[in-house]
């Protein structure tokens, strides 16, 4: 199957150094443990929840400034009022999509999803150390994955404004992807995979 982070293209900035490509990768799983688990926990419960988790991953243990540090930025974000509605009850968590492009089956997992009666928002979070100013200049990578995502999602929900954003977890902030501009990177994506998103169509 096609995956939307498996099209090719760059993740990070130039100069996003962010420690080597293993750490950050490490690091981008562990948030996403935080984003996903801490917002049904009272802030008292958060410091030790966390530790749990990391120890549950199976990985390198955190040290407490490790921690602490990841800890604050996760709790920074979920603080944050115009985030808000990523938490709320009806917010869907690691929605598993499958959709058909051309003679390809795409699988992926959204970070949040929100759902109503005429848009559909998907937001995944990334925890790059260098954060783009606008969403033109956002990596290439990124760009197509979230294309692959919109285009999923238009597919499931073709009556829906379909609306795709990033949320960086270095500054809390929730950037709106344009349609096209999402669109025209998938386009380049599958392109250079050889996909044709029109086969197999009547």
């Amino acid at each position: 199957p096609l995956t939307p982070t498996g099209l090719g293209g760059a993740k990070a900035l130039p100069g996003d150094s962010g420690g080597d490509e293993d750490a950050a990768l490490l690091r981008g799983r562990r948030l996403h443990l935080l984003l996903e688990h801490l917002p049904v926990l009272p802030e008292a419960g958060r410091a030790a929840a966390a530790a749990d988790l990391f120890a549950a991953d199976g990985d390198a243990p955190a040290d407490h400034a490790e921690v602490a540090q990841l800890l604050a930025e996760a709790e920074a974000v979920l603080a944050a009022p115009e985030l808000a509605p990523l938490w709320a009850a009806d917010a869907l968590a690691e929605v598993e999509i499958t959709a058909e492009i051309g003679e390809r089956r795409l699988i992926g997992t959204i970070d949040r999803l929100i759902v109503t009666a005429d848009r559909v928002l998907a937001v995944d979070w990334k925890s790059n150390a260098v954060v783009p100013a606008r969403a033109e200049d956002v990596p290439e990578g990124l760009l197509r994955q979230m294309g692959a995502y919109a285009h999923a999602l238009a597919a499931i929900w073709p009556d829906r404004r379909i609306e795709v954003a990033l949320l960086w977890t270095r500054t809390a902030r929730l950037m709106q992807l344009p349609g096209p501009l999402v669109a025209a990177a998938l386009a380049r994506g599958l392109s250079e995979a050889g996909i044709d998103p029109r086969a197999g169509r009547p």
